[in-house]
């Protein structure tokens, strides 16, 4: 128990306030509504059951007795027709008649009565004696159709010489409509061929079985005593001269396949099934489910309203301290205009602001103190190239003075004079593309009256990348590594300034190249192996720079190939000038 415990605990552990929040509130208000809803089904449920079941049998019972009563009409009728009734004894006179006198009143005199009889009951309808022995009809009250053969209707009960019929077309040739029937013999002496054929009236079996319907898609079945279906509604599931599925289970209710059944037995033997398809049975139970699924989902908004009304309150404020913090973990230190209109929270804020106001200005102090500190490291790097240059020159102009000629020498001092006002920053910390490129082309003068190999240098700027502004003396160390590290007789320098968004400064020479190794170290800064003195001094300056001008913005990137040469790549954002005059 303790380990789940632990284990439900550390689950929890992970979720966010807000979760957190809104799962109290869901479950506190679906737990008590769950527990009522639950005792409100099963209770609503039975009494819904009831009701259906009881409605259901009770139109059942009223359809059943409805149509007893027709029968037991039908059938008194005929007991008035037989000979045992007055009609009867006239129609066995009839059939022994002396004379045509006596025939044509005997005829008169049983028409009557029948129209009488017929008359007097509204609910009966084609009545007729009938002749088995040559198929023809006396004294119909109807017009019947030609050709009558009463053991071709469905057999519902046979009685005390009765034989009744379920409902089937009527056998009056102008009514097309489903009766009910019943054919007894006349009882006239020496004539067991006449029998009494009488149906209901006009549309009474329909309206028996309509009424009281407990809904369009209820169906009706009539079984005969021995559970044959003599008569059904639903001739594709329950078929007619079949036997009723539920006939021996003595139950007086069921289910087969999707439809419920309930069945009334008559005192006449029949029975009567109401077949009602599941769906409809359970219609008015599932409305109610609707209807309390509805209550549940309002019951659910209303929860989610109250927790975001609370997370509104309590964690939306959090999230705002959660900015405040982004922003100054991404060192914006300014004092922002948040509110959240509660007391308490607000003084939290207004208690961060200040911090973030006094972290920022340590910040601010560090910063300044590290940029000093990068422009001494700068001017240092400076003064490590410069001198060690300024020597050289100086060298070089001592022997052409004892060599050569004063204009050399002119030549040789001007360019010096032009070149170390640029380098050593006279002009500010930026120069245009323009300004960079001629004081290498000043300085590639030197160096070619200097050295005693042939070099060659080719220049090549877009026009419009001429007047952009960049950090001053980024390309001669690029170009002095070319020279002392790379080149030899007939060595060749390109160097090609292009804009495409970014100022893309490179310096290209078939020298001897590099390998990945030393590459790497002159990207990272590592120390250089000292055969090669100076080359990582230039290389690490000019990384500085544009660390220290474009703040990360900008990339430096080597490519070379072992006696085939090297290239030198800057790409640096455009950036406006800051000129000291």
């Amino acid at each position: 128990m303790n380990a789940i415990r632990s284990k439900a605990y550390s689950y929890l552990q992970n979720f966010s306030l807000k979760r957190r929040i809104v799962i109290l509130f869901i479950a506190g208000s679906l737990i008590p509504f769950a527990g009522i809803g639950l005792i409100s089904y099963f209770t609503i449920d039975s009494i819904l059951f009831n009701k259906i079941q009881l409605g259901i049998q009770s139109n059942l019972k009223q359809v059943q007795l409805s149509l007893e009563n027709t029968i037991s009409n039908m059938s008194h009728v005929s007991q008035q027709l037989s000979f045992d009734g007055t009609v009867g004894k006239k129609l066995d006179q009839f059939l022994l008649g002396d004379g045509p006198y006596e025939t044509w009143s005997l005829s008169s005199e049983i028409k009557s009565e029948v129209g009488t009889i017929t008359f007097t009951n509204p609910n009966i309808g084609l009545t007729m004696y009938y002749v088995a022995k040559d198929g023809t009809y006396l004294f119909e009250n109807l017009n019947a159709v030609k050709h009558f053969d009463p053991g071709k209707l469905p057999v519902l009960d046979v009685t005390n010489k009765i034989t009744y019929h379920a409902p089937h077309t009527s056998q009056d040739g102008l009514n097309n409509h489903n009766v009910l029937s019943i054919l007894r013999k006349a009882g006239i002496p020496d004539r067991d061929d006449i029998y009494i054929y009488i149906e209901s009236g006009f549309k009474l079996a329909q309206n028996i079985l309509e009424t009281d319907r407990l809904s369009q898609s209820s169906h009706h079945l009539l079984l005969s005593g021995d559970g044959t279906i003599a008569f059904s509604e639903l001739p594709g599931v329950f078929p007619a001269n079949g036997a009723f599925p539920g006939q021996h289970s003595g139950a007086d209710h069921g289910t087969y396949r999707d439809y419920y059944w309930f069945k009334g037995t008559s005192t006449q033997g029949w029975s009567i099934v109401s077949v009602i398809p599941k769906a409809e049975y359970n219609k008015e139970r599932n409305r109610w489910l609707v209807q309390i699924v509805i209550f549940s989902l309002l019951v659910l908004a209303i929860s989610l309203l109250l927790a975001w009304l609370l997370w509104k309150m309590v964690y939306r404020p959090l999230t705002k301290f959660h900015k405040e913090m982004k922003r100054a973990g991404q060192s914006d230190f300014r004092t922002g205009s948040e509110r959240t209109y509660i007391p308490e929270f607000d003084y939290l804020l207004r208690e961060f602001g200040e911090m973030k106001q006094q972290i920022g200005a340590l910040f601010l102090e560090v910063e300044q103190k590290e940029k000093r500190r990068a422009d001494l490291e700068i001017e240092k790097l400076r003064y490590q190239i410069n001198p060690h240059f300024l020597m050289n020159t100086l060298d070089t102009a001592h022997w052409l003075a004892v060599m050569n000629g004063q204009n050399e020498i002119d030549q040789l001092v001007v360019s010096l004079n032009k070149l170390l006002y640029y380098n050593l920053g006279k002009l500010g910390e930026q120069a245009t593309v323009r300004e960079e490129l001629e004081a290498l082309r000043e300085y590639l003068t030197l160096q070619q009256i200097r050295y005693d190999f042939q070099f060659n240098v080719r220049m090549e700027a877009d026009e419009h990348v001429l007047d952009m502004v960049i950090p001053r003396f980024i390309l001669q160390p690029l170009v002095e590594n070319a020279l002392y590290h790379g080149l030899n007789d007939q060595g060749s320098i390109r160097v090609d300034v292009k804009y495409d968004g970014f100022i893309e400064l490179s310096v290209h020479d078939n020298g001897e190249g590099m390998t990945e190794e030393t590459i790497r170290h002159l990207l990272h800064n590592d120390q250089v192996e000292k055969k090669k003195v100076g080359m990582g001094i230039g290389m690490n300056y000019v990384k500085r720079m544009i660390e220290f001008y474009y703040d990360g913005q900008a990339t430096m990137q080597i490519k070379s190939e072992l006696g085939k040469g090297t290239s030198v790549i800057l790409r640096l954002p455009a950036m406006e000038a800051e000129r000291d005059v």
